[in-house]
């Protein structure tokens, strides 16, 4: 196993191996190194891997084809998944040594757009987020990178959007609806599916509310990573530490007990929340699903 030095090194000869050939590559107009490997906070240590953004005229090339990936090392694997958003695609190597890279693939009509202002919102607030919590420029061929990061600086990290009364009860009528649908599949015996949908979908929800929660606890300016990333550090200390009880083993009786502390949980920190942002909590409906839910799993534990 290698150490911190060597795998550092193993990077670093990669990337340089890249950024040779993105040089010589007419189709690829930019490249730079985003995450812990670029920014300037949280940088890397031996388990990070390797974010590489593309910019180019052909993604699909990088797409279609996977024999450009030997150029900068032995590839164990790889495989093409969407990006984490702009609904674009990314090619994820994992070479010799568990070297782990990440090829995202912009075309460069996008960052054209983002830089003329006329993506999406949304879009372009992901981009300012990325980019202007630091990257490593390897290639820029038209200065556009240049220019991405003079908007993202001028801009600022956009702030999070507060969410309106609809939108807070959106999300906690999904939380107890899912409490039931949860509770009715784990009494069938579908153990897998329920599960899942704890395990997964409704801890996705309890994360939204978790966010909501430390900003409104900061008057909305709060660093909150974005998939829970860190979040020993942005979310507050009493809901990380409650979180211990709230994932479940493949068990029934520990879905059960889970899916009830997962409730309790989200009960109090949606409370808390609704009380910072002057709106409704639900309490009828959660008082009604949280009987009807406790008494099913008293059943079963």
């Amino acid at each position: 196993m290698m150490d911190r030095l060597e795998v550092e090194a193993a990077y670093e000869k990669l990337i340089e191996r890249f950024r040779r050939w993105a040089a010589r590559r007419p189709d690829l107009r930019a490249a730079f190194v985003v995450g812990s490997r670029g920014r300037a906070n949280h940088r890397a240590d031996e388990w990070a891997d390797l974010d590489i953004v593309i910019i180019t005229t052909d993604p699909q090339f990088y797409i279609r084809s996977s024999g450009w990936v030997r150029r900068f090392g032995e590839p164990l694997l790889t495989f093409v998944e969407a990006t984490a958003f702009g609904g674009e695609s990314e090619r994820r190597v994992l070479y010799e040594g568990m070297l782990d890279v990440d090829f995202a693939l912009i075309p460069l009509q996008k960052l054209q757009a983002i830089l003329a202002a006329a993506a999406d919102a949304e879009t372009i607030a992901k981009a300012q987020d990325m980019i202007g919590r630091g990257i490593r420029v390897l290639v820029d061929k038209d200065g556009m990178v240049s220019q991405a990061q003079m908007f993202a600086n001028s801009a600022g990290r956009s702030t999070p959007r507060r969410p309106g009364q609809k939108d807070f009860l959106s999300l906690a009528d999904s939380f107890l609806y899912h409490s039931v649908f949860t509770a009715k599949h784990l009494r069938r015996g579908e153990t897998w599916w329920a599960g899942m949908c704890l395990n997964c979908h409704m801890q996705s929800l309890l994360l939204k509310m978790m966010e909501w929660h430390a900003l409104a606890d900061h008057r909305w300016k709060h660093d909150v990573w974005f998939r829970g990333r860190f979040m020993e550090e942005w979310a507050h200390p009493r809901a990380v530490g409650e979180l211990t009880g709230t994932f479940a083993h493949y068990d029934r009786r520990d879905i059960a007990r889970a899916l009830l502390a997962s409730m309790d949980l989200f009960r109090r920190v949606a409370t808390e929340t609704a009380g910072r942002l002057g709106y409704a909590y639900p309490a009828k409906a959660d008082r009604h699903v949280a009987h009807w839910v406790g008494k099913r799993m008293l059943e079963i534990r």
